[in-house]
Order: C-alpha cells, then sequence, then structure tokens
C-alpha cells in the first residue's frame, strides 16, 4: 500500500490549496479514505472522511464550510480543497486509509502572513 499526498505549500490567510493523495497497492474504490492533520505539538487529528463511492462525507467543525473532500476512484485519488485558510489551518497534512495502518507521509501546509 502507498499513499503519496501533494499540494501543500506556504500560503497567506484568506487563501485556497488543493491538497491530493494519489493511492496504489489496494483496491481504492472498495475503501473510506480519510484526511487528517497534526500541528506542531499536537495531537493528530481528522479533519475529512469521505465513503468509498463519495456518496457521503464528513468533517471536523473546525473546518466546516471551508474544506471540501472528494475522491476520482477512476485516477485512485482522494482530494482536500481548503479554502478561507486561517492560521489555525497551519499543519502537516496525511491522507489514511480509514480505520488502518496504512498513512500518507505528509504534506506541509503553512499558513502565514
Amino acid at each position: 500500500v502507498q499513499l503519496v499526498e501533494s499540494g501543500g505549500a506556504l500560503v497567506q490567510p484568506g487563501s485556497s490549496l488543493r491538497l491530493s493523495c494519489v493511492a496504489s497497492g489496494f483496491t481504492f474504490s472498495r475503501n473510506v479514505m480519510t484526511w487528517y492533520r497534526q500541528a506542531a505539538g499536537k495531537e493528530r487529528e481528522l479533519v475529512a472522511l469521505i465513503l468509498s463511492d463519495g456518496g457521503g462525507t464528513s468533517y471536523a467543525d473546525s473546518v466546516k464550510g471551508r474544506f471540501t473532500i472528494s475522491r476520482d476512484n477512476a485516477k485512485n485519488t482522494v482530494y482536500l480543497q481548503m479554502n478561507s485558510l486561517k492560521l489555525e489551518d497551519t499543519a502537516v497534512y496525511y491522507c489514511r486509509v480509514y480505520n488502518s495502518a496504512f498513512w500518507g507521509q505528509g504534506t506541509q501546509v503553512t499558513v502565514s502572513s
């Protein structure tokens, strides 16, 4: 199993970013996928979840209305569209196969003025 995130960057508050996570080594279309984040000195937290067919999503309260998780099962890819970024969104963002030991290596998102 391999999960490779990309799209992290240094941006200003109010900006947008789209993270991608390309999956391989398992049947992507049959698995619930998640995005987590971990800020310096804090525990890793669940940001968003999407069902295997993309028909249902769930978000942490802190990102609801600003972030959108989506997936393209034909491309084995899950996305996280992040709008109206805030300073407190600064973290390393990871994708994970739901309820599994399979994590990506993470991509850094830094929001700074």
